[in-house]
């Protein structure tokens, strides 16, 4: 199979059936043979009797359906597994994103070899105030922290080799960071086109502030488990050594200045309790480092995400 177009939802019922003609006109146009994967994430009104019809009159149109909502990264996620096509496609479903787009990415994966090519929506229709220049935000610090060019990290418009996306998981709200996660997986190959971003033309964003705060969040997280989820120790038992070395030198000092000084009073110290307090956190941190080793090496994480009804799979 040519392609997989995995498309997560929630409320998108008014612009599934105008969005799947779109798709299915460039697949026939450019005859290749696909499967639209739309993942319902618990939505409130009827997009997934949509999808059922939708269904009905296109075999290459499949459905996931969750029994409540668990998040873009968890329908991405379960989109993944089942996803077949030797390009996978992921956009979203409000018609911000134009399907015109697919042939283009599907050809930097194909003859340009990229492993994954995330789209830049240079110009936008966007609320300047709540959602640009978060975005702006946590784009420029991503570029810092991972060191991987993007203008834009959470555009939902993305192509990937189909062992990309089975070499990786996305949990959480990770979603925004999925070109991260892809160069820790190993995939070094990640390149960029600029494509078009429309004006919603039904419903309504889901962007909010708390978005802003789980985004800042998120980094911090996939930052630290990019680099040590496979060896906390090397965080923890450094800054734990540090810790308690420092504590250990005061300590040292004060004994010393106790037996030179004869009426020298070790309580009395602010010296004292900085000593004591670094020993303690040390030894914390290094325990915490121990036993967060002995969880990675024995324990490998698993999500699971509770699938209500499926079509076409």
């Amino acid at each position: 199979m040519d392609l997989s177009i995995v498309i997560p939802l929630i409320d998108e019922a008014e612009s599934l059936p105008e969005l799947t003609a779109w798709i299915e006109k460039v697949m026939a146009e450019h005859q290749y043979s696909y499967e639209v994967i739309f993942v319902d994430d618990g939505s409130s009104d009827n997009s997934w009797e949509v999808v059922q019809q939708l269904r009905a009159k296109n075999p290459s149109i499949k459905g996931i359906k969750f029994q409540r909502n668990y998040g873009k990264s968890a329908g991405l996620n379960v989109a993944f597994a089942a996803a077949s096509g030797d390009v996978v496609i992921t956009m979203d479903a409000d018609l911000q994103d134009s399907p015109d787009e697919i042939p283009e990415l599907r050809k930097m994966i194909v003859e340009d070899g990229y492993d994954m090519v995330s789209g830049w929506k240079k110009k936008r229709y966007d609320n300047t105030l709540t959602k640009n220049i978060p975005s702006k935000f946590f784009n420029a610090v991503t570029r810092y922290v991972s060191g991987i060019r993007l203008h834009d990290f959470n555009c939902g418009l993305k192509a990937y080799r189909n062992r990309t996306i089975k070499g990786i998981e996305v949990y959480g709200e990770m979603h925004r960071y999925i070109p991260v996660l892809a160069k820790w997986a190993g995939f070094k190959k990640i390149g960029e086109k600029v494509v078009e971003h429309r004006a919603r033309k039904y419903g309504k964003s889901k962007f909010g502030w708390r978005r802003f705060v789980n985004g800042f969040l998120d980094l911090l997280s996939i930052t630290f488990v990019g680099k040590f989820s496979k060896r906390p120790m090397h965080f923890f038992g450094l800054w734990g050594t540090l810790f308690f070395l420092l504590g250990l030198g005061i300590s040292i000092y004060l004994i010393i200045s106790k037996f030179v000084v004869a009426d020298f009073s070790l309580t009395n110290k602010p010296g004292f309790y900085l000593a004591l307090t670094s020993l303690v956190i040390g030894m914390q941190l290094f325990l915490a480092g121990f036993i967060g080793e002995l969880i990675s090496r024995n324990s490998p994480s698993r999500n699971t995400y509770l699938v209500e009804e499926k079509t076409g799979l």
